[in-house]
């Protein structure tokens, strides 16, 4: 019972926002008739989550550092569009139009970590400006126009799914059963390596049943989701650039000197420094990951819509910076999870894709997402043990 609660308490935003997308998810499967549960439904939700995932994964890194970053929104806009030109206007090669867009939103934060880390600026600052800087060149890039790239190796990336092994006319999709799978055993495999190792390095571990109890209750929530898409279109490939970054970026928050040095410099700057941790190189280097996650989320979301307009991304900052926090990340820094802000960040999408379902307005949804924020940051302040 003790092990019980002192694992509850060092990871309570994240149990409870497990514990809230359970009763948001109830509540909608009432309230719509059941669709909102419904295979079609659960895919759409994850695709709408895709682009505030794959961004807020390394704003975490931002937050954990003692940073923010307003920009995302319209770097992610801009990557859209400079991308959307490119292939519209300039005629160019898919893959090189690609490589271009990802190397920009990398210049964003070379930029952008240039004055924070090197000139020592507020990040709130820089990234303020930078936020209307991208705003007025996405303007520029577009024209004032709706740009549509009608590339079909490019729409893939947002809109397509992978092909069906046992074939398009197969009762099941054997291909989404198939990797499924794949993912509940690495899933068994990877937490078994990782319990076994803090056993042999002494460090405490959860007991017997509550690790057992976690792997069970994780491994039902990627079954249900691999089993939607086999009753749905199949596997989505923007689900998949999702988890592959999640994938990379939190094995090297957490399997990396650098990610270590990201936890110190959060924890206590100063100490950071005395430890011997180059605090203005990690600092630089977080935000180019940063940049370079807009720019991918910026693709995506252009693909998955297949247009580029004045209007992207705006807003879309305040979701990517409320999954991080929903997620366990501290606005003051020092703590967060990258597979935490993927919570976050469903949570937001089951409000937006619920209340969509039942015709609520904007009034109702910024209240919801406003309310969600404060009680996730309160949780957060109520259960560490210094204030902000």
């Amino acid at each position: 019972m003790e092990q019980l609660k002192s694992t509850l308490k060092k990871n309570i935003q994240q149990y409870t926002m497990i514990i809230a997308i359970l009763i948001i998810w109830a509540i909608f499967y009432f309230t719509t008739d059941h669709i909102f549960l419904m295979p079609r439904n659960i895919t759409n939700l994850f695709l709408q989550m895709t682009y505030v995932g794959i961004a807020s994964s390394t704003m975490v890194l931002i937050m954990v550092c003692g940073h923010i970053d307003l920009s995302v929104g319209s770097v992610i806009g801009f990557s859209g569009a400079l991308i959307a030109y490119l292939l519209k206007h300039a005629g160019m090669n898919v893959w090189l139009a690609l490589l271009i867009t990802l190397f920009a939103g990398a210049l964003v934060g070379v930029w952008q970590g240039f004055w924070v880390a090197k000139v020592n600026l507020p990040a709130f600052i820089v990234t303020l400006s930078s936020e209307w800087v991208f705003r007025g060149l996405i303007i520029g890039v577009t024209n004032s126009e709706t740009i549509q790239p009608n590339n079909a190796i490019f729409k893939a990336i947002g809109q397509g799914y992978l092909p069906n092994i046992a074939g398009p006319d197969a009762k099941f999709n054997l291909t989404a059963l198939i990797i499924g799978g794949l993912c509940i055993l690495a899933y068994v495999v990877s937490q078994i390596i990782s319990r076994n190792k803090k056993k042999r390095y002494e460090f405490n571990v959860e007991s017997t049943g509550i690790f057992i109890l976690k792997l069970a209750i994780i491994s039902i929530v990627i079954g249900f989701f691999f089993w939607n898409c086999n009753k749905d279109r199949g596997l989505p490939i923007p689900v998949i650039i999702l988890a592959v970054i999640i994938f990379a970026i939190n094995m090297i928050a957490k399997n990396t000197a650098f990610g270590r040095h990201v936890y110190a410099i959060g924890g206590n700057r100063e100490a950071a420094e005395l430890s011997g941790v180059n605090v203005r190189r990690t600092t630089w280097i977080v935000f180019i990951l940063m940049g370079l996650m807009s720019a991918a989320s910026g693709i995506v979301y252009t693909a998955r819509l297949n247009s580029a307009a004045i209007a992207a991304g705006t807003g879309a900052e305040t979701d990517i910076i409320a999954a991080a926090i929903i997620g366990g990340t501290s606005p003051a820094g020092g703590k967060g999870t990258v597979v935490g802000c993927i919570i976050g960040a469903l949570v937001m999408a089951s409000l937006e894709n619920g209340m969509s379902i039942l015709s609520m307005g904007s009034f109702e949804k910024y209240l919801a997402k406003g309310l969600v924020l404060l009680f996730a940051v309160a949780i957060d302040y109520l259960t560490k043990d210094s204030n902000y």
